[in-house]
């Protein structure tokens, strides 16, 4: 189905930041797969613990347990309540505990499933962010401040509203005796890459619990070390009861989570949801390995050390007038309206950026990008943009 349009390059092969399209020809990936390829393409021992489980056991119901699934979900919990330095030999106790899925998509209906769950009888409202994204299901696209997305697909689910980024008296105003939760991200992805201000988020945090709603955040393109933290969520020193988890859990290969306070899961029961492939021994065998991996190599760093010479990097260039975000989900603002025309010719020249808005470009290498694949993405980019000017 024609869904994304017609695409314009054709790519058979990947290494790290490095593509390679059906004639051979080479591209710096400054897009990975939408905050996906965190570990880079063809990452080698991503591919090697595939091709093991793979001859192993790929899937069972989940009647049964399998080897990995556990893991992940210690790990998410220690990285999400911050205690991957748990000392070694002592006892853990989760704080909360995980369902498994399959993508950001699915993650985020879980969580409005949670919502509703655990809400009195007549609370089932969530209220979410003008130009937010939460996936394209139906209650995630009901969930999405986008109205122009809705009206194809008219009447959307009930129960979702929409409040103006970043303005908390607006979210205050917005809770009425319907609403069970306030889901937000971190960073708003898709509407711009726009950081929250500490005053909103921390803000929106404080009016669920004085008013008794859960505090969701949606984690799925902002979360396992992209922004210089474990998760987004930790830049203002929240404590959510619901996480969404998906992309880079499993660097290509499709696997999303959800992560709850352990009180909170407590209100499902058998039968209250459920996934095919959700929490699969192949999916889960990935997210140990790229979990290892980000612990083990610094992800957080990593991130942190893109961020300030990308960030560096793009204020010299010509028509530049800004740039946003945190870590390695950064977005450039432009002095015109041609991102797209931008982007195109980026792409010809052997550059993936993304046009998230008409006047701005998301950068979201994987954390593996080079200092010398920034600066030589940085003279493409420059090229381009000169020429551009000249236009």
């Amino acid at each position: 189905m024609p869904t994304y349009g017609a695409p314009s390059v054709m790519f058979v092969k990947g290494k790290g930041t490095e593509l390679w399209d059906q004639s051979d020809n080479r591209y710096l990936d400054f897009v990975g797969g939408l905050a996906v390829q965190s570990l880079g393409h063809a990452n080698p021992e991503i591919a090697e613990v595939l091709a093991n489980q793979a001859s192993k056991l790929t899937q069972v119901s989940n009647y049964w347990a399998t080897e990995h699934a556990h893991h992940v979900a210690i790990q998410l919990d220690k990285a999400i309540t911050g205690r991957l330095k748990n000392p070694k030999g002592e006892t853990y106790t989760p704080l909360g505990q995980v369902f498994f899925c399959n993508s950001g998509a699915e993650a985020n209906e879980l969580a409005f499933k949670i919502a509703r769950k655990t809400a009195s009888k007549d609370s089932y409202g969530v209220i979410t962010a003008l130009d937010s994204f939460h996936g394209r299901t139906l209650a995630a696209l009901a969930a999405c401040g986008q109205p122009q997305k809705h009206e194809p697909f008219a009447p959307m689910p009930a129960g979702f509203s929409h409040i103006e980024r970043d303005n908390l008296s607006d979210l205050d105003s917005a809770v009425t005796e319907i609403t069970a939760a306030i889901h937000l991200e971190p960073i708003q992805g898709e509407g711009g890459v726009w950081p929250s201000s500490s005053e909103f988020i921390q803000g929106a945090e404080n009016i669920a619990r004085n008013k008794d709603l859960l505090f969701m955040v949606d984690e799925v393109q902002s979360g396992l070390c992209r922004t210089g933290e474990w998760f987004a969520f930790q830049h203002f020193n929240l404590d959510p009861d619901v996480v969404c988890i998906a992309k880079a859990l499993g660097n290509g290969f499709p696997i999303g989570a959800v992560w709850a306070k352990r009180e909170i899961a407590a209100h499902f029961q058998a039968g209250d949801h459920g996934s095919t492939y959700g929490g699969n021994p192949l999916g889960t065998a990935v997210a140990r390995k790229v979990l290892e991996i980000m612990n083990r190599d610094n992800y957080v760093l990593k991130a942190r050390l893109i961020e300030k010479l990308l960030t560096e990097s793009l204020l010299s260039l010509p028509g530049i007038l800004s740039v946003r975000g945190k870590g390695a989900m950064l977005a450039a603002e432009l002095d015109s309206q041609k991102s797209k025309e931008i982007a195109k010719t980026a792409t010809e020249r052997g550059l993936l950026v993304n046009p998230i808005t008409s006047s701005a470009l998301r950068f979201t290498p994987p954390l593996t990008t080079t200092p010398s694949e920034i600066e030589e993405a940085i003279d493409i980019l420059k090229g381009v943009l000169n020429d551009t000017t000249l236009t």
